[in-house]
């Protein structure tokens, strides 16, 4: 006969057998689906010696895509970095189709403007200028465009410089090799071909690269208080080096007629004119050579008109340490410090869009309702 206990684990031991089966069968599922999930991950993969985590995957942070993209979203060519692209999260709403990238088109919008232009007008008939914009054939569907494309048209006459001709762009073009060491060849030969066939085209001769901004109609209003028969020349004074001191390249260069004409008829004959790897020096010396002076170019309340670098750099001074070894009026910094008149800026990266930004800013974006008038910034011009 069987005991009560006997008959108590008799009846339960079927019943307990199940509950663990069950147990038992939940667990492998729940752990075959964590383990089919971790599988589909990309675990990360070595590629080099350094790499960076995106996307749940390491990567070669210098190996680039198709794209010419790297994997910190930085270009190839430029080292500027993009942002992925983001879906509209009102796609389905809109059901708005994919927008196709800017070709860099301008809209004509020239009919909106009321501006009292008047006083530029005439400046612009009685102050002429001819802008000598160096560029490199390379350039030409990037700066070159870009600056054609916004203050170029502002200029008097125009002449793009390269190192080969382009007869539709177009440029003007001389068989010298592109690169910083041969920039002072180039310059002085282009001043040379200046002379030659433009000359009396115009009054003020700016020399400029690709990758600066100028508001003519500043740069005009300045040199109205000049004369272009004085031997006389402009930009963002730096002292040393060169007793009267220099200008720095990135803000311009703008000679007078007379100073043009010495430096093309005289300046290659000079031994002081040398073709150095530093263009702004070796300019400097050479006009120091042939009697042209420099000139301040601050206006009545000591604020900057030509600027090396960009307006950021100049708003937050954040300057590298050899400007403030160089710059004659002590690398200043804030709004304070630039001209209501400002002429150029040295413009950074991305080029394309901080051109058009300038544009915007300086000719399209105006607050309403207030009309700014016209400032007596001019001051005569002294030695340095």
């Amino acid at each position: 006969m069987m005991s009560r206990n006997a008959k108590i684990n008799y009846v339960c031991l079927p019943q307990l057998t199940s509950v663990n089966f069950c147990l038992g069968l939940i667990s492998g599922l729940l752990i075959g689906v964590v383990l089919l999930s971790l599988s589909s991950l990309n675990y990360p993969t070595m590629v080099g010696s350094y790499v960076t985590f995106d996307s749940f995957r390491f990567v070669d942070k210098n190996k680039t895509s198709e794209f010419g993209i790297n994997a910190t979203g930085a270009t190839a060519d430029t080292g500027q970095t993009q942002k992925p692209e983001q879906e509209d999260k009102y796609g389905t709403y809109t059901n708005r189709p994919k927008q196709e990238t800017w070709s860099g088109a301008l809209v004509d919008d020239s009919a909106f403007h009321k501006d009292k232009d008047e006083i530029a007008r005439d400046l612009k008939r009685n102050i002429r200028v001819l802008c000598m914009i160096m560029t490199s054939s390379k350039a030409l569907d990037t700066k070159a465009t870009n600056v054609k494309n916004t203050w170029a048209k502002r200029c008097n006459v125009v002449v793009y410089i390269s190192s080969t001709t382009n007869t539709t762009f177009p440029t003007v073009g001389f068989d010298i090799p592109e690169g910083r060491e041969h920039l002072t060849a180039k310059t002085m030969t282009a001043f040379r071909y200046i002379f030659e066939k433009h000359f009396n085209e115009a009054d003020w001769f700016i020399k400029i690269d690709d990758d600066s901004f100028v508001i003519l109609e500043n740069l005009r209003y300045f040199l109205s208080s000049h004369s272009p028969n004085d031997a006389v020349y402009f930009g963002h004074s730096f002292k040393s080096i060169v007793k009267q001191g220099f200008y720095c390249a990135g803000g311009g260069h703008v000679l007078s007629k007379e100073a043009l004409r010495r430096l093309a008829m005289n300046g290659v004959t000079y031994s002081s004119c040398q073709y150095g790897a530093e263009v702004d020096v070796e300019l400097g010396k050479c006009m120091e050579y042939l009697g042209v002076e420099t000139a301040d170019s601050t206006d009545r309340l000591g604020r900057s008109r030509f600027h090396c670098f960009d307006l950021e750099k100049q708003l937050s001074g954040e300057y590298p340490g050899w400007y403030y070894q160089y710059d004659v009026n002590g690398a200043k910094q804030g709004m304070e410090s630039i001209s209501d008149y400002a002429i150029s800026f040295h413009v950074v990266p991305p080029l394309k869009i901080n051109m058009y930004k300038f544009e915007f800013y300086v000719y399209h974006l105006r607050p309403y309702g207030i009309d700014s008038g016209h400032q007596s910034l001019n001051v005569p011009h002294t030695h340095l």
